[in-house]
């Protein structure tokens, strides 16, 4: 099972939707003992940076998230939880969870795509320059589209960037490391491409569960 954490930030139900729909079970929770009996965490996540943190540290699931991390269980940060797993963002200037090096900035209106002014949010389909390989990308092809709907860009450490794509500027679009990851596109709402990022996910959550 896998457990989706709470932290009313939008997006929880639309992946549990897409988890269901792939027949693998998953629970929607905000118990800290809910998500350590879990095979693996989602960590999603729509709206402002800075209340999904008031939100987080109110609740206690700052804390529980980062014993996830330090127990070693898989994690997956989707759009804004992407975001907050870095050390701060420009976004209120807010201070975030700090389980990466790094910092997430705002798209500039004065940067162009196709030599007009980009539009923000950047919003739409867009593909991915996967850079390094990764377990999550298992199976999904160069040409494959992925969903995005953010104003602001994770820039970790150039270490763990695992994917990019281009929108006025290039910018990470997957980051992490093994058991840890970030993605800032929405893959319960990208189609076949992002159902098959979930069942990779789930896959590898199993089998390290069970190894």
């Amino acid at each position: 099972m896998l457990a989706i954490l709470d932290y009313k930030a939008g997006n929880q139900t639309s992946v549990l939707r897409a988890l269901r729909s792939l027949g693998i079970g998953a629970v929607i929770t905000a118990d800290p003992e809910v998500l350590f009996r879990a095979e693996g965490v989602i960590f999603p996540g729509v709206g402002a940076a800075g209340q999904a943190m008031d939100q987080l540290r109110s609740s206690g699931m700052d804390r529980a998230l980062l014993q996830v991390v330090e127990k070693g269980m898989p994690l997956l940060g989707i759009c804004l939880g992407c975001q907050i797993m870095l050390q701060r963002s420009e976004e209120g200037d807010t201070p975030a969870l700090g389980v990466f090096s790094g910092v997430c900035r705002r798209f500039l209106p004065e940067w162009t795509d196709g030599g007009n002014p980009i539009r923000i949010p950047h919003m739409g389909w867009n593909t991915l320059d996967i850079v390094r390989p990764c377990a999550l990308f298992e199976g999904i092809a160069p040409e494959d589209r992925f969903y995005f709907v953010h104003s602001y860009y994770a820039e970790p450490d150039p270490s763990l960037v695992i994917a990019r794509t281009t929108y006025g500027k290039t910018f990470v679009s997957a980051y992490g490391r093994q058991d840890l990851w970030a993605v800032q596109f929405h893959p319960e709402k990208s189609g076949k491409p992002g159902l098959r990022l979930l069942e990779n996910f789930s896959g590898y959550c199993r089998e390290k569960a069970h190894a």
